[in-house]
């Protein structure tokens, strides 16, 4: 299946089959697609908490809208997406030095530079706290489509949830010591085909003389 057919198949799982389980080498490859994702200026503002036990599960629910928890009980995994509240100079320093592991600079002036770059795009968009929340947030969602797509494309079903209680969710994690805060999650895991009644609609979407200008 090319990536066409998955974008136009991918369906967002309502019920999960809680007999069904994603293999370790999935998981892996779920964390890859997160580590992969592109960000603006590579900052990667984002954390990610992966819950696959019963007791994280269990531990977790509180911090979900009661329609969502049968979603966390009976998928492999969720994922609660978190972004960081700053973005100071240790963290910046730690993406530069991966990169320069990465030999993604000619010189050191280059590194430098990139470096500080970044740092103004930082700035640009750290006015206040709300402007930098919103752009580190907006980073995630990036990374929330490609999870979305990736995870489609491997086979596995997906829920993307907003339907959680963010305030609830960073006491549990104890978020505010670590510099996070929540902002959505996704479970993951196969559809139950036979209760999952999304499964079984079809596709619907806009034309795209209704979405598309060309000029």
């Amino acid at each position: 299946m090319n990536i066409i057919d998955v974008a136009k198949s991918r369906k967002t799982c309502k019920v999960y089959d809680a007999s069904r389980h994603l293999t370790t080498e999935q998981i892996n490859d779920i964390k890859t697609l997160l580590r992969y994702s592109p960000s603006s200026v590579n900052v990667q503002p984002w954390h990610y908490f992966l819950i696959e036990s019963e007791a994280g599960k269990e531990k977790i629910l509180p911090g979900f809208m009661e329609f969502n928890r049968p979603k966390v009980l009976d998928s492999t995994i969720t994922i609660i997406f978190a972004v960081r509240n700053t973005l100071g100079d240790q963290h910046v320093k730690l993406i530069t030095e991966q990169e320069d592991q990465d030999l993604r600079f000619l010189d050191e002036a280059t590194k430098e530079g990139v470096a500080a770059g970044r740092k103004k795009f930082i700035d640009l968009n750290s006015k206040d706290q709300k402007d930098l929340n919103k752009w580190n947030e907006k980073q995630a969602y990036i990374a929330l489509g490609t999870l979305l797509l990736g995870a489609a494309a491997m086979g596995v079903d997906a829920t993307p949830i907003e339907g959680i209680l963010t305030d609830e969710l960073d006491k549990i994690l104890d978020l505010p010591s670590k510099d996070l805060h929540s902002i959505v999650a996704v479970t993951i895991g196969y559809s139950n085909q036979d209760l999952d009644y999304n499964a079984k609609l079809p596709k619907s979407r806009l034309p795209a003389e209704e979405i598309f200008t060309t000029l």
